[in-house]
């Protein structure tokens, strides 16, 4: 990464000629291997870190002032401390600026001595594609911002605080799984997470011979125009009513597979958003065992399980997931499913390293001629959290 690093820091320099040499950090995006859609539900889920992500250029500033550019957009933010309150709210005219904006004002809540900073961010993430650019952003800011002003705060704290800056200032009710991934994930491992307790474990992920192939259905979507918010509700309102025929019944976590009769007693959706959550965290459970075990077999017929059930029951994926699904089927990938929120965005695929070319080729071919659309593939390896980088990475 050096002589990358050598052409952001001249960029930075010329960006803002009069501020000191900038230290870098990075966050990587990551990719739920299964576990979709059951984090803000207080499920289990089963991330892992990438090495795309968001890298950090920043330098302080004394007079309370943000000046924020990326490479990725056009429009610079600039914004001072004087402008936050707590009770703001995301302006549509800062766009991708509101993630660290929001970042700024939680940090200014737990009482970090942030004065201002000039800010450059260079990602390899695609945005909008449900590989975690937003809680990059978020992460990378938290833990530079924390890092420059000397706060001691835990990254699994900057992880609660992205999400919180996510519900409350840009209006998304994500769960904890993009931030705590990112801030805390560990190279050639996924992470098994209780969104519960928010204990969690670090589960081998060898491949052997097999790589993992990251496709972008190329359909955009903003994950707080999507329909994610109403698929939350839908949940806690089949909660609900669960609640009323089974009094016990506190979350999710009390009901398991011999449950399901009662989540059929149901009707329509509440019935089909009970049913996929309840089974995707068995799915959970079963492919960490699978995992442990080696069994990269059965770990791939989980993910088909789930994908299936985020298409028939959660109704997550549409057109273009499906397509794709099917498409990564007929090229002999039985190791594949939707990732992220869905809506558009992207397939996780573990595909054998010798058929990766066969396999891009006759899935670019075959999906672009049923959806019009030229889909994007990222061959990637895990990675660490959030951390500070230097000349020698």
């Amino acid at each position: 990464m050096g002589s990358l690093l050598e052409q952001l820091k001249q960029e930075f320099k010329e960006f803002y000629p009069e501020a000191g040499s900038p230290r870098v950090f990075f966050a990587p995006g990551r990719v739920n291997l299964i576990g979709e859609h059951t984090d803000y539900t207080g499920g289990f889920v089963m991330p892992m870190a990438l090495d795309l992500g968001i890298t950090m250029l920043t330098a302080p500033r004394k007079d309370g002032v943000f000046r924020l550019r990326s490479k990725s957009f056009e429009q610079p933010v600039e914004f001072s401390i004087e402008d936050l309150k707590d009770d703001s709210k995301a302006d549509k005219k800062d766009t991708w600026g509101n993630y660290p904006k929001g970042v700024v004002i939680e940090l200014l809540k737990l009482g970090a001595p942030v004065t201002g900073a000039d800010i450059l961010y260079s990602s390899n993430l695609p945005t909008g594609a449900g590989l975690s650019s937003s809680a990059a952003i978020g992460m990378a800011t938290a833990f530079g911002l924390a890092e420059v002003a000397e706060f001691e705060v835990s990254k699994q704290e900057l992880a609660f605080l992205c999400q919180r800056m996510e519900n409350n200032f840009i209006g998304v009710k994500s769960g904890i799984m993009d931030q705590f991934a990112v801030g805390l994930s560990k190279e050639n491992h996924a992470i098994f997470l209780d969104c519960t307790s928010i204990e969690y474990e670090y589960v081998p992920f060898e491949l052997e011979d097999h790589k993992v192939v990251i496709t972008n259905t190329a359909k955009k979507r903003g994950l707080n125009e999507s329909r994610y918010n109403e698929r939350r509700e839908e949940a806690e309102e089949a909660l609900k009513q669960i609640a009323e025929m089974k009094p016990n019944v506190k979350s999710y976590r009390d009901l398991s597979l011999d449950d399901l009769s009662l989540i059929n007693a149901l009707r329509y959706p509440y019935r089909e958003r009970a049913r996929h959550i309840v089974t995707e965290n068995h799915r959970v459970l079963e492919a960490k065992a699978a995992l442990e075990q080696g069994n990269l077999t059965q770990f791939g017929q989980l993910m088909l399980a789930s994908h299936r059930s985020l298409s028939l029951d959660y109704e997550v994926t549409g057109k273009e997931l499906d397509t794709l699904f099917q498409v990564q089927l007929e090229a002999g990938c039985y190791k594949t499913r939707m990732t992220g929120a869905g809506f558009g965005g992207c397939t996780v695929s573990l595909v054998k390293e010798d058929e990766i070319d066969q396999f891009i080729e006759y899935v670019r071919a075959n999906y672009k001629e049923r959806t019009g659309l030229d889909p994007e593939f990222y061959i990637a390896k895990g990675s660490g959290g959030v951390r500070e980088i230097g000349e020698e990475d």
